[in-house]
Parts: C-alpha cells; structure tokens; sequence
C-alpha cells in the first residue's frame, strides 16, 4: 500500500507564486526571510531562472550554499545566480535585504536547507555551511569582495568545464570577489585533463614565485636531458605552481596519480601553508624517495587527518611516519592506515607515539597482518585517548584458516578474550575487526 502524503501549505504557496514570475519577483520585497530557501529550492527544481536571479539581489543570509542542491552543471538555472550576481557586483549601492557574503559552490550545507525547509535535499554532505569569520573582509565593508568557495576535484567524472568556466568567471571579476579553493582532491585522471582546466588561468589567490622559476632555469641548464623530458618537466612545474600554491589550501585528497610519480616533492614544496587534511590511496604508485619527501614535508605538521593507503610498510623505513607522527600528535583527530603491509614489529615501532596522540577520535589499520597480541597492546596502548571513539583493526592471524577463511569459532573466543582487556580500560568505544578486503566486520562489545 502506498501512502500519499500531501504537499505542505508553504509548498503550494511557492507553486502558485511561481505560476506568475513578474508577481513572485515583486513580492520578493516583501517575503519573510524564512520563505526564501523553500521558494530558491522549488524555482531552482523546476529550472525557472527569472526568479531565481531576483532573489539573489534580495537574499536575507550571509551565504548560499548552492552546490549542496544538486549536481553543478552549466545549466541556465545556474547561469541565472551567476547573472544576478554580476548585476549586484556590478552596483555602488546595493539592495536593503542583501546579505550575501559567501557563495558556497562545494558539497556542504544541507543543513542549511533542512533548518529552513524542513526537507532533505539532493545528494547533500552532513557539513554545515561555511562559517563567516569576523576576519572576514564581508564584515567590514558592504561593497568588500563576494567569497566563492570551490573545491577542486579531478576525479573520472567529466566536470572539467565547470571548474573551468568558474575559475574564469571569478578572473574575469578581479576585486569584485574573491575565489577559495581549501580543497584539491585528484584521481587517476591524465596530466593533460587536470591542466587543460587551469591552463592560462592566473588566480587571484596565487602569488608568484621567484624559487620556483629558478627551478625551472636549473632543469633547463642540465644538457643530459633530452628537450623533451626537459619540456615535460617545465609544463609540469607551471602547472604546479599555478594548481598548488593556492594560500587557502586546507585538504589534499589524491588517489596517486601516475604524473606524481617521482614528482611528488615539487607539488609539496608548492604548498605555502599547513595541510588541514591529507589522504593518499595508492601510495604503491609512489617511488620511495616521493614517500621520503612526504612524511619530512614541514607543512604536513599541523594535520588533524591523516589517511596513507596501500604504504607497504615492510619495505620502507618507519623512521619517517614515526616523526610525522610524533610531530602531529597534539592536533591528529583521525588516522587511517589501511592496507600497508603492517606487521606485528612495524606496529611495536609507532606504539610509543600513537598514545601521545590525545585529540584521536577515529582509528582504522585495517587489512594489516596483525597478531592477536598485537590487537591487544594496540587497546592498551590507545586507552589514555579520552577522545578516541572508533577503532577499527585486521581480524587477528589465529583466526584463519589456511585457505584464508575466517574461523568463527576461533574469532569467537578471540573477541571473547578482548573483552576483559576493553572493560579493565573503563572507556566505553566502538572497536571492530575486519575481515581481509573488509569483507565483514566483527564488533568487540565494551561490555
């Protein structure tokens, strides 16, 4: 049986305005602030520009958070904020109701819209919008530069036009806003589509660099190069140094590109302020000197996340991990080490700094080869963590069998054997197993 459930009388409000948009932009002037988030919705789902524009001179909150409503694209109901947003740069005296001072284009803000709407909407992040800060330049001038926030992904999915046209959209206005890019998120995509976006593109938030055109005058003084490995290390460098030096840059997420292959330390030393956030798959692609270069990285020293997948530790030196580790400890919230061919010594090595990690909430080593002993002292020595709320590590080796299945009965008494070590440490947690490939996981109960 299906059970219909009615539209709400704010809804059909909103239906019957759009129905006419010369009156719906009038009584714009005259709508409670409350309204506008449940009419900019129904106008942006039914694809109406008109109204769309005339509420953006009108908008009552310091920010918008657009991209949480759908999947960008450059459509005309998209084209439509854009275009009302050109008329208000564009003026001295702005209109009485506007208080927009952050354009959010990245995933975030559907709490925004629930707050306002009572409705969840499409394919919306749990994060909030972006906080405005009495820092901000918005708070001290009404005419100060709008802030637009994007975050920059390259991943499979064919959004390289967008990014593009935003960037140059936010050129084209230099002084009249000012685009923030805290996030670069790149998969294994081609170098060539990753610079096709930002090739020619000087962003306002990028300085120059006279270090980084004497590096390129030293690569072209070696004559053991051929000119074209020479060209291709020059292009890569531009790119970089046009890509990374972003000063808002807070999270990197990369899925181990092939062109960083050997590279990685000159993107890092393009980095001008601390990284938030890092997160590496595919850390296997890397060469052992690029491994070297990241983990001695200085502004990788104030993380609050770190995630490095598939590392292969065994065949690489821990003295690196274990002083980034060290040097992060007092801001480190969530580490993840999944995959990294950990062993029973690699983890004795790390054991002393994982405890002075006292911010820990989130912990996962999932898909290591560890000992049931090892799991135990990864308890004891994590039980100072008064932050720490999830772990996650390998169902210990006893518990398989030699064709690699999980003994049940065997894993039974393990996590039976656990629980007395859980409750001696008095803080109630979620500790889980994972089975290899995390096919399945196992909850070790507190009590």
């Amino acid at each position: 049986m299906i059970i219909w459930t009615p539209p709400t009388l704010l809804r059909l409000a909103g239906r019957s305005l759009l129905r006419d948009q010369a009156s719906a932009i009038t009584a714009l002037e005259y709508l409670p602030a409350e309204l506008f988030p449940q009419f900019f919705i129904q106008a942006y789902r039914r694809r109406i520009p008109e109204p769309l524009k005339a509420m953006v001179h009108t908008w009552p909150f310091t920010v918008l958070p657009l991209g949480c409503l759908s999947h960008l694209s450059l459509d005309e109901v998209f084209k439509a904020v854009l275009d009302g947003l050109d008329v208000l740069l564009a003026q001295e005296v702005r209109p009485r109701r506007w208080k927009l001072r952050v354009l959010d284009l990245r995933n975030t803000g559907a709490n925004f819209w629930r707050m306002w709407c009572g409705d969840s909407t499409q394919k919306c992040s749990q994060t909030g919008p972006v906080a405005v800060h009495s820092s901000s330049p918005n708070m001290q001038h009404p005419l100060a530069p709008l802030e637009v926030f994007l975050d920059l992904n390259f991943n499979g999915r064919d959004g390289d036009e967008f990014l593009k046209y935003i960037i140059q959209w936010a050129q084209q206005r230099e002084g009249l806003l000012h685009l923030c890019c805290k996030t670069l998120r790149i998969s294994e995509v081609p170098f060539q589509r990753v610079r096709r976006v930002l090739d020619g593109v000087q962003l306002d938030c990028i300085p120059g660099s006279e270090e980084q055109e004497e590096e390129e005058q030293e690569w072209e003084e070696e004559e053991d190069w051929d000119r074209k490995q020479q060209e291709e290390q020059r292009s890569f460098s531009q790119f970089l140094s046009q890509m990374l030096r972003l000063r808002h840059l807070r999270d990197l997420n990369m899925d181990s590109p092939s062109f960083l292959r050997g590279r990685l330390d000159q993107m890092l030393r393009c980095l001008q302020t601390p990284l938030d956030k890092l997160s590496i798959r595919n850390c296997q692609r890397l060469t052992h000197s690029d491994l070297t270069h990241l983990l001695q990285c200085p502004n990788l020293r104030q993380l609050t996340s770190l995630h490095l997948f598939d590392l292969r530790l065994a065949d690489f030196s821990l003295e690196p991990l274990r002083a980034l580790l060290e040097a992060v400890a007092p801001t480190l919230q969530d580490l993840g080490l999944d995959h990294c061919g950990m062993g029973d010594s690699q983890v004795e090595a790390i054991l002393p700094v994982l405890s002075r990690c006292h911010q820990l909430r989130d912990f996962t080593m999932s898909e290591n080869n560890f000992s049931v002993a090892t799991v135990e002292k990864l308890l004891r020595h994590t039980t100072r963590l008064r932050s720490l709320e999830i772990e996650l590590y390998p169902v210990p080796l006893e518990c398989y069998r030699t064709q690699g299945t999980v003994n049940q009965e065997r894993l039974a008494l393990i996590r039976a054997e656990l629980k007395p070590t859980l409750r001696e440490l008095g803080q109630p947690r979620s500790t889980l197993l994972a089975s290899k490939h995390c096919s399945e996981f196992y909850d070790v109960a507190f009590s």
